[in-house]
Order: C-alpha cells, then structure tokens, then sequence
C-alpha cells in the first residue's frame, strides 16, 4: 500500500511539472540567488534554479536551451553559472581564473562575451572548446556592459567609474577563423551528432576608441539602425549621444536620470526607456525627437529592462518591490507585475530553436 501511494505521489508530481515554454522569460532574483523561468504569456513561473553568489545579469544561447549568469561581487566572484533551461537543471559552473568581476553578458557567434570589472578586459568564452579564447584590456575603471554587432567586429562596453565608453573594432586584414556553430555548455551535445569540439581563436587585431560621456556611465544601448549610443549617466542625470560613424558625442541630453542603471530602445528604435534605482518611475524618451515623453510610475526603483521580441512589451526588474512590471509599449502603462523573487534584477529572453 505504502509503495502505491508512493507511486502514485510521484506520477501525480510529473504530471503537474511545467516543461519550459518555446519562449521564455529569464528573471534573477539577486536577493533570493535564483533564476526564474517564465511563461510569458500566463506570467508565471514554471522553475527556479540556484544562480549562484551575486547574480547580477543573465543571457540565453542562441538556441534558447541554456542560460548563463554572471556572477559580479564587484569583483569578489570570478564565475558564471550556467543552467540548462530546456531540461531544467543546472550544470556545472564556469571557472573564469584570474578574470575576476564578470557582469555584463552577450551571447553571439556560439561563444559567451562577457565583461571582467575587477580585471578591466572584456572576454570570449567558447563552450565547446571550454575555454576563455580571447581577452581584450580595456584600461578603464569598471567595465560594466557589453553590446556586440552581428557579424563580431565591433563591441561596445560602458566604463562606470571612468566615464567613458569604449568601442572596440576588429582591425581589417585580421586573421584567423571565424567563430563556429554551437554553443553549448561543456559537454552538451552540440546539435551535430557530437560533443562539442574547439572553434578558432577570433584572431587579428583589434583597435579601440575611448569616448569620454558623463559621470557614471553604465546603461546603454545601440540604436536598431546601428548609428548611435545611447548612454545613461547615473550620477550626472543626462544622456549621451555617441555618433557611431564619428565615435564621438553628438549631444547630451539634460534628462534628469540620476541613479539610472539600464537604458534600452524598443525593437522599432522609436523609444528609449530608462529605469532609474531611486525613482518611483521610468523615464521613456522620442529618440528622433530627443525628448521625454512620459514617466511611467513602477514602484520604489528599477533595475534590468528586457524588450519583449515583436515590441509589445517592456519587462523592468523593480529591484526594491520584488516584482517585474509589464509595460504596454502602446499605451506606456503598467499592466502587470510578475512575482519572480527577492530584489530582481537582470533579465533575459530565450527562445527554443
């Protein structure tokens, strides 16, 4: 009788488990050190993974199958976590060395770029060859978010404490091969029969452009039509925006958004929004315009905003009400919130290829 009733709990606990959606939304929860996994159409969550000391930001692979977190302690942690979002579970976690500090994170070219505060570089980290692959030193003071072009010769990184930003462009006449298809954690199959084998070093030379902004510089964004920056600075209350083909600031914007932390355009790159972590609001600018169209009330502060692909929404992380608020990008309004854990912070799509 026991064994039946023990049988039966744990069919009635599989039938009850939730798979993971086609596409999903990723929330870390930095006070709780978890990463949720989210139906973006009922809101709720499906799982919960340990994410490791300090979570600060997370990305998806290209495939949607696995997430990588950064794990910051402004430089006391030198690790990403990785967790394996289609089978729900976690895998084992990324020793970064002496590269201390990781915090913003890209996935492009089946590798994790990923920025080291503490070290002052940026990073390639290839899943399949296990290995970090390229290292470039950016000699500036908290090297905090990364933005890389499509086709992986330019990236861009905001310097918090420095006030700058760094573009850095991969030299013409570079060699060396390509990176490869994949990008699986070490080893996961790698969708060719195998487990993964080593993709080239990126190669080449690479040059870089350091740009002074404002006073804490730390969110930023590249407009859709890849022309401009757009950069928040937390401490001087403005924007900067930085003319891609010049590299240089065209105009700064008196935007009033002090505190701000991430700033992201919508997919038609017709708004820009700012959350701020010590205003009740977030900001949302015309960007051909350049002025400010609404604030829009959110709680006590905000953190990470994720863009919803087709633009129908806006994801931001209200850090201090434990809580993800969902924007109408057509009527600027709040139509939800999402109850993802303790002090939400960075957030991420995922979608199943």
């Amino acid at each position: 009788m026991i064994k039946l009733s023990l049988v039966l709990s744990l069919a009635a606990a599989l039938l009850s488990a939730e798979s993971t959606p086609p596409e999903a939304l990723l929330v870390l929860a930095k006070g709780d050190h978890t990463l949720a996994i989210v139906d973006p159409v009922s809101f709720k969550v499906i799982a919960r993974f340990p994410s490791g000391p300090d979570p600060h930001e997370v990305i998806a692979s290209a495939d949607g199958h696995y997430a990588y977190i950064s794990n910051y302690g402004g430089g006391a942690y030198n690790t990403l976590t990785v967790v394996d979002i289609a089978a729900q579970k976690s895998l084992p976690a990324i020793d970064l060395g002496a590269l201390r500090g990781p915090h913003g994170l890209v996935f492009a070219g089946g590798k994790v770029w990923f920025t080291a505060e503490a070290a002052k570089v940026i990073g390639s980290y290839d899943p399949a060859a296990r290995t970090v692959d390229l290292v470039i030193g950016t000699g500036q003071n908290r090297t905090h978010m990364i933005w890389l072009s499509e086709d992986l010769k330019r990236i861009i990184t905001s310097n918090v404490s420095s006030a700058t930003m760094t573009i850095i462009d991969k030299s013409a006449g570079g060699r060396g091969r390509g990176p490869g298809p994949g990008g699986p954690p070490p080893g996961a199959p790698d969708g060719r029969g195998g487990r993964g084998g080593p993709m080239g070093p990126p190669g080449g030379d690479w040059d870089d452009t350091v740009i002074p902004v404002g006073r804490g510089a730390e969110g930023f964004d590249v407009s859709p039509d890849g022309k401009e920056i757009w950069a928040a600075n937390a401490q001087d209350g403005t924007i900067s925006i930085v003319d891609l083909a010049g590299k240089k600031v065209s105009q700064t914007l008196a935007a009033n958004v002090a505190s701000a932390n991430r700033l992201k355009f919508t997919p038609d790159g017709k708004l820009v929004l700012v959350s701020m972590l010590g205003a009740p609001d977030v900001a949302v600018f015309d960007a051909a315009g350049r002025k400010e169209v609404k604030r829009v009330k959110i709680g006590r502060g905000a953190a990470g905003i994720q863009m919803q692909p087709g633009g129908s929404r806006a994801f931001v992380a209200c850090t201090p009400d434990d809580y993800v608020a969902i924007i109408d990008l057509k009527t600027l309004e709040v139509t939800g919130h999402i109850d993802a854990g303790k002090q939400p912070d960075g957030l991420a799509w995922a979608v199943r290829r």
